[in-house]
């Protein structure tokens, strides 16, 4: 199995609430598209963040930012530019979980998007 899709699986494994979402996608697409699948990641963990529900949002960016520190190629590749670009703007009000993402996070993104 490729990396990026392993991604998926743990992903949807570490956090639960997504098994529907991957369930669609697979079912849609005949298999997962991790590129595709993470940018509904996005839309999902900033709703979560907005609504409140610490859980969903905190439990994705700590996943996240373990992985990322594995250094992975692969993996990298998804949460850069199928997570990390596609978080809100500084002009929109969820800018605000940008704050919450962990150092290898935060890095990358700064590194892709210096102007936030």
């Amino acid at each position: 199995m490729e990396r990026d899709v392993q991604l998926v699986r743990d992903f949807v494994t570490a956090v639960p609430c997504f098994e529907d979402l991957f369930d669609a996608h697979v079912f849609n697409e005949g298999t997962v598209l991790p590129h595709v699948f993470f940018w509904d990641v996005v839309q999902e963990t900033v709703a979560s963040f907005v609504g409140g529900d610490d859980t969903n949002w905190r439990v994705t960016l700590r996943f996240l930012e373990e992985q990322l520190r594995l250094d992975v190629h692969e993996v990298t590749g998804v949460i850069v530019t199928s997570f990390l670009l596609d978080l809100p703007w500084p002009d929109q009000p969820e800018y605000g979980l940008v704050d919450h993402l962990g150092p290898a996070m935060s890095a990358r993104f700064t590194a892709i998007r210096p102007s936030g």
